[in-house]
């Protein structure tokens, strides 16, 4: 009950009595004695305004920001136009939460409902929700949507991001369910592999991959969704939503669920978050999707109303029966994604893939040149693995001393690299030089 609760102290005692307690002490009786602190907490003086303001600029200095980024691995530096924050910082947005009371939450629920249908333009998929928190929690929520009686055993690539892999096993060890890795050859997920250990296993589940994989590939995603289909398991997709702009969607594929982070779609590196999950799926799969679905209707007069569509959800009934850990509302990044994929429009995140592609195709090409040997050959989107005969962390050091945030080093002598729209020729030719002259410096 400290100074920052608006009341004064007659009043907080007049609330105490009206609750049966005479004392502080009295109403928190109930916690031993040997877990209260008794000692005034160790808090540093109160300051101005203007005090609070200079401490926080003193820490924020501490930040480090780096003009030039090569590094990927889940978190992209895309271009956001200006409309993006514009709209969501408007306080009608950005005050709300759950719409728990659809009839005055109209807006809110026609945001997400527009977030939703650009989901299942951008994936193929016949419907999606909203409110997953990213896009590790998305696919891992894609599993129990996947399991039944008989089928209980989920599969994931190797070449799936390692974050992504490990909230997966958080979340299966949380529901027992067991969660096999199929190996990977070369870079890609080793179809063999898969053939064989779906097939040996009639619990089998569902299989995820990651499409394009973490190290960049494109992995032959309909083959594989051929190889899980043809021994009775669901088939997940986790997809860059940029790449999605020029490559064949999960619904072609053959994909039962789609899913992957929407922080490629306006939401800044931000170091480390807010990001927000997608999840799609096909209309068979409808009634099993965790979170929130809006849906289009009519009112009492005929016009267009949004609702909460298939109100038995996780957040609203006994949590035993829950199949769910999402809760929270998204809905914020999911407003800014709808705005950045309205702003860019079907051309424009093309666009954007396109460069992303092209200028990651040039740096792989340039690094080559200066001594740098790519690991894999195969068709990659934005990203590529290759060697580091200078040493990673050596490397990345120097990049940093000129304000570049090098690839994601993976071994002291490997380097995930990674490009888009934002990083010009001047940008790439510069990192090369430092590369180069590294490998120089060694072997004189």
């Amino acid at each position: 009950m400290g100074s920052y609760v608006p009341n004064t102290r007659k009043e907080q005692e007049e609330m105490l009595k009206a609750s049966g307690y005479e004392s502080f002490e009295d109403m928190f009786s109930c916690i031993p004695d040997d877990v209260k602190l008794k000692r005034p907490l160790d808090l540093p003086s109160g300051l101005s305004e203007m005090e609070v303001i200079r401490e926080m600029e003193d820490l924020a200095d501490k930040n480090v920001t780096f003009r030039s980024i090569f590094r990927g691995a889940g978190a992209y530096n895309h271009y956001i136009p200006a409309i993006v924050k514009s709209v969501t910082s408007k306080e009608e947005f950005l005050t709300t939460y759950t719409p728990y009371q659809a009839e005055i939450s109209q807006g809110i629920l026609q945001s997400i409902f527009e977030f939703q249908t650009m989901i299942c333009e951008l994936t193929g998929m016949d419907v999606s929700n909203a409110s997953h928190y990213d896009g590790a929690t998305a696919a891992a929520e894609s599993i129990p949507m996947c399991k039944d009686r008989k089928h209980t055993v989920a599969y994931v690539s190797e070449t799936t991001n390692p974050a992504t892999i490990q909230v997966m096993k958080t979340y299966c060890f949380g529901s027992g369910t067991k969660l096999v890795v199929v190996p990977a050859k070369d870079g890609l997920t080793d179809t063999d592999a898969l053939q064989k250990m779906l097939s040996e296993d009639p619990a089998a589940a569902c299989f995820y991959v990651q499409q394009p994989n973490f190290y960049g590939n494109f992995e032959d995603a309909v083959k594989l969704g051929e190889i899980t289909h043809a021994n009775g398991a669901k088939y997940v997709m986790g997809v860059d939503p940029i790449a999605l702009s020029i490559m064949k969607t999960p619904a072609e594929c053959g994909a039962d669920i789609a899913v992957g982070d929407g922080q490629p779609l306006g939401l800044p590196i931000a170091y480390g978050g807010p990001y927000v999950g997608f999840m799609a799926t096909t209309k068979k799969n409808m009634r099993k999707l965790p979170g929130r679905i809006v849906g289009e209707t009519r009112d009492d007069d005929g016009n267009r109303a949004f609702v909460l569509t298939l109100q038995a959800r996780e957040q609203h009934i006994r949590r035993e029966k829950a199949s769910s850990n999402i809760c929270s509302n998204q809905d914020l990044c999911c407003l800014a994604a709808s705005v950045y994929m309205a702003a860019m429009g079907a051309d424009g995140m093309a666009e954007a893939a396109k460069q992303s592609m092209s200028k990651a195709h040039y740096l792989c090409g340039e690094l080559e040149k200066a001594g740098f040997k790519p690991m894999y050959q195969h068709d990659y989107f934005n990203e590529f693995i290759t060697d580091c005969p200078c040493g990673s962390k050596e490397l990345m050091d120097a990049l940093a001393e000129e304000g570049i945030l090098g690839g994601l080093p993976i071994t002291d002598n490997a380097v995930l690299w990674c490009a888009t729209e934002m990083n010009t020729k001047n940008d790439i030719d510069r990192l090369v030089e430092i590369a180069a002259d590294l490998i120089s410096g060694k072997e004189a």
